[in-house]
């Protein structure tokens, strides 16, 4: 993914995370997102402004800056997923596609024993491309192996 994208294995997610689902975050919510210390992901995004990948905007007040993709920044995030896409796609070969489903469950239901509470630091999704994964029609694995085990999902 980071040859595909041609950038740090943490920028990587960071496009991913910005193109799949966040708009326009906060640096703040980037940070908690991406499990990263605040001067760490100042240091990223100045990266990836630098490379002209993202583009910071303030609010009025001058106290929030948001993060945003730029049409580059898009484009490097479609490979990022393109290249994990590829790469699932290789390790899932050998399954039949019964076989496919019961992995499915099962790595949801771990990774839903994974997940930190709201406001913790990396989230589990950071990679994941939630169209793909089924989330918006209710196939995620690892959103339905928490709402059935949390009573929610998130």
């Amino acid at each position: 993914m980071t040859e595909a994208a041609g950038v740090a294995e943490s920028d990587a997610v960071a496009l991913s995370a910005l193109h799949h689902y966040l708009d326009s975050p906060s640096v703040d919510l980037l940070a908690r997102v991406l499990g990263l210390s605040s001067s760490g992901t100042v240091r990223l995004v100045d990266r990836l402004e630098d490379t002209g990948l993202v583009q910071r905007t303030t609010a009025a007040d001058g106290r929030v800056t948001s993060v945003g993709l730029t049409a580059t920044g898009r484009r490097r995030a479609r490979a990022v997923t393109r290249a994990r896409t590829e790469l699932m796609e290789q390790a899932f070969e050998a399954l039949t596609p019964a076989e496919r489903r019961q992995f499915g469950e099962l790595a949801g239901t771990i990774l839903a024993g994974l997940i930190r509470p709201p406001g913790a630091s990396r989230w589990t999704c950071r990679l994941c491309d939630v169209v793909a994964c089924g989330r918006p029609d209710g196939h995620c694995p690892v959103y339905e192996a928490a709402k059935a085990r949390y009573g929610r999902g998130d």
